[in-house]
Protein backbone atom coordinates (compact mmCIF):
# COMPACT_ATOMS: atom_id res chain seq x y z
CA UNK A 1 0.00 0.00 0.00
CA UNK A 2 1.08 3.74 -0.78
CA UNK A 3 0.73 6.80 1.35
CA UNK A 4 -2.14 7.69 -1.45
CA UNK A 5 -3.92 4.96 -1.24
CA UNK A 6 -3.31 5.10 2.85
CA UNK A 7 -4.75 8.68 2.63
CA UNK A 8 -7.71 7.80 0.34
CA UNK A 9 -8.79 5.36 2.81
CA UNK A 10 -8.55 7.60 5.48
CA UNK A 11 -10.37 9.98 4.46
CA UNK A 12 -13.57 7.79 3.09
CA UNK A 13 -14.95 7.23 6.42
CA UNK A 14 -17.70 9.92 7.37
CA UNK A 15 -16.61 12.76 9.25
CA UNK A 16 -12.51 11.93 8.82
CA UNK A 17 -10.37 15.07 8.04
CA UNK A 18 -6.58 15.33 8.00
CA UNK A 19 -4.92 17.17 10.42
CA UNK A 20 -1.29 18.13 11.07
CA UNK A 21 -1.16 19.07 14.58
CA UNK A 22 2.38 17.87 15.10
CA UNK A 23 3.98 19.51 12.03
CA UNK A 24 3.31 18.81 8.51
CA UNK A 25 5.24 15.53 7.83
CA UNK A 26 2.95 13.95 9.89
CA UNK A 27 -0.67 13.47 9.04
CA UNK A 28 -3.30 12.75 11.66
CA UNK A 29 -6.31 11.41 10.70
CA UNK A 30 -9.47 12.13 12.94
CA UNK A 31 -13.29 11.88 12.90
CA UNK A 32 -15.63 14.93 14.00
CA UNK A 33 -19.31 15.51 14.04
CA UNK A 34 -21.08 18.58 12.99
CA UNK A 35 -22.96 18.31 16.39
CA UNK A 36 -19.77 19.25 17.74
CA UNK A 37 -18.27 21.44 15.52
CA UNK A 38 -15.03 19.51 15.47
CA UNK A 39 -14.37 20.33 18.58
CA UNK A 40 -13.90 17.53 20.26
CA UNK A 41 -12.47 15.67 16.96
CA UNK A 42 -10.71 12.35 17.88
CA UNK A 43 -7.71 10.26 16.34
CA UNK A 44 -7.85 7.18 14.78
CA UNK A 45 -4.58 7.12 12.60
CA UNK A 46 -1.38 8.83 12.54
CA UNK A 47 1.54 8.54 9.79
CA UNK A 48 4.34 10.37 7.84
CA UNK A 49 3.68 10.00 4.33
CA UNK A 50 6.78 10.82 3.30
CA UNK A 51 8.68 8.20 5.40
CA UNK A 52 10.47 4.99 4.12
CA UNK A 53 9.03 2.56 5.33
CA UNK A 54 5.71 4.11 5.25
CA UNK A 55 3.96 2.80 8.77
CA UNK A 56 0.60 3.96 10.47
CA UNK A 57 -0.50 3.66 14.03
CA UNK A 58 -4.16 2.54 14.45
CA UNK A 59 -6.28 2.31 17.83
CA UNK A 60 -6.71 -1.31 18.22
CA UNK A 61 -8.46 -3.43 21.14
CA UNK A 62 -5.93 -4.86 22.94
CA UNK A 63 -6.21 -8.71 22.78
CA UNK A 64 -6.38 -8.46 18.62
CA UNK A 65 -3.42 -6.10 19.06
CA UNK A 66 -1.36 -8.79 20.82
CA UNK A 67 -2.61 -11.16 18.58
CA UNK A 68 -1.71 -9.34 15.35
CA UNK A 69 1.74 -8.48 16.69
CA UNK A 70 2.42 -11.96 17.43
CA UNK A 71 0.87 -13.25 13.93
CA UNK A 72 2.82 -10.56 11.75
CA UNK A 73 6.08 -8.76 12.18
CA UNK A 74 4.87 -6.27 10.33
CA UNK A 75 2.95 -5.16 13.09
CA UNK A 76 4.29 -3.64 16.72
CA UNK A 77 2.97 -1.44 19.38
CA UNK A 78 2.93 1.92 18.10
CA UNK A 79 5.86 4.63 18.76
CA UNK A 80 4.82 7.44 21.07
CA UNK A 81 1.11 5.82 21.58
CA UNK A 82 -0.29 3.59 24.54
CA UNK A 83 0.86 0.28 23.20
CA UNK A 84 -1.90 -1.55 24.79
CA UNK A 85 -4.41 0.20 22.48
CA UNK A 86 -2.43 1.12 19.61
CA UNK A 87 -0.60 -0.82 16.69
CA UNK A 88 1.88 0.61 14.39
CA UNK A 89 1.77 -1.37 10.96
CA UNK A 90 4.52 -1.13 8.39
CA UNK A 91 3.24 -0.86 4.95
CA UNK A 92 6.20 -2.48 2.94
CA UNK A 93 3.75 -4.53 1.16
CA UNK A 94 4.03 -7.95 3.09
CA UNK A 95 0.47 -7.30 4.19
CA UNK A 96 -3.02 -7.66 1.93
CA UNK A 97 -3.84 -3.95 1.39
CA UNK A 98 -7.18 -5.74 2.14
CA UNK A 99 -6.36 -6.57 6.02
CA UNK A 100 -4.68 -2.98 6.20
CA UNK A 101 -7.80 -1.16 5.40
CA UNK A 102 -9.27 -3.72 7.66
CA UNK A 103 -7.68 -2.21 10.35
CA UNK A 104 -8.17 1.42 9.94
CA UNK A 105 -11.73 0.64 9.37
CA UNK A 106 -11.75 -0.90 12.98
CA UNK A 107 -9.49 1.93 14.64
CA UNK A 108 -12.32 4.42 13.05
CA UNK A 109 -15.40 2.21 14.50
CA UNK A 110 -13.42 2.27 17.84
CA UNK A 111 -12.66 6.00 17.71
CA UNK A 112 -16.47 6.25 16.46
CA UNK A 113 -17.80 3.97 19.17
CA UNK A 114 -16.63 6.43 22.14
CA UNK A 115 -19.02 8.99 20.92
CA UNK A 116 -22.37 10.32 21.79
CA UNK A 117 -25.15 8.68 20.16
CA UNK A 118 -25.98 11.80 18.86
CA UNK A 119 -22.92 12.20 16.91
CA UNK A 120 -22.75 8.49 16.42
CA UNK A 121 -26.19 9.12 14.64
CA UNK A 122 -24.84 12.16 12.57
CA UNK A 123 -22.55 10.46 11.08
CA UNK A 124 -24.52 7.40 9.60
CA UNK A 125 -22.08 4.62 12.14
CA UNK A 126 -25.38 3.33 13.47
CA UNK A 127 -25.76 0.98 10.80
CA UNK A 128 -21.58 -0.11 11.45
CA UNK A 129 -22.52 -0.66 15.65
CA UNK A 130 -23.79 -4.07 14.99
CA UNK A 131 -20.64 -5.36 13.45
Amino acid sequence: MDAATLRRICLEFPGAFEDFPFGPETSVFKVRSAVSGGQDAKLFALSALDAEPLTVNLKCEPGLAAQLRAAHPEITGAWHMNKTHWNGVRLDGSLPDAMIRDMVEDSYDLVVARLSKKQQEQLGWARLAGK
